[in-house]
């Protein structure tokens, strides 16, 4: 039989025809995440409005970084409307040992971030959480090269840890209306 002459036979057509209302009743319960708000606006320009604090440390300077970009990326100067406060926690942990040198062969970064997001005014947390993320990368004999190899871990830790971040505020805000 070829793709060209297939036809639903039975009970494969009365199962097409039940999902069919179904997924179109469920259609109108999704909102899209960068729509419009019901309160006027929209998600992409309250994202613009949040105003990163400093975070201390290179990690928080990278991730930092990050976020500003990823919030608003356009480099407009827009009034900001919220704070975001975010904490950093790294460890760094080394799974793999060689038997026979005794030293590790990989590492993991692990990042930790608790994150609020506060209204510039002052007031409840509009959105708060802890994010986590983990970034693997080979040790060898050579000094700079493991550190320059645990920094770029801590660069793609940031990356993913303001990408998650940045999701959750947008969610919240859509959530928010």
């Amino acid at each position: 039989m070829s793709l060209v002459n297939w036809r639903p036979h039975g009970r494969a057509l009365s199962r097409i025809l039940a999902a069919l209302p179904i997924s179109f009743a469920l259609s109108g319960c999704i909102q899209p995440l960068y729509g419009p708000l019901s309160a006027g606006g929209d998600v992409a320009s309250e994202l613009q409005a949040i105003a990163v604090e400093p975070i201390p440390n290179r990690l928080g300077h990278y991730l930092g970084n990050e976020l500003i970009f990823g919030l608003n990326g356009t480099g407009s100067q827009v009034p900001p409307k919220y704070r975001l406060f975010v904490t950093v926690a790294e460890n760094v942990q080394s799974p793999l040992i060689d038997t026979v040198s005794g030293y590790p062969s990989a590492a993991n970064v692990v990042v930790n971030a608790d994150y609020r997001l506060m209204p510039a005014g002052g007031g409840e947390p509009i959105a708060k959480g802890q994010a986590t993320v983990v970034a693997s990368y080979d040790r060898t004999n050579q000094r700079f090269a493991n550190l320059r190899a645990a920094r770029d871990a801590e660069i793609r830790d940031a990356k993913r840890l303001a990408d998650e971040i940045r999701i959750r505020l947008a969610a919240a805000i859509a959530a928010r209306g």
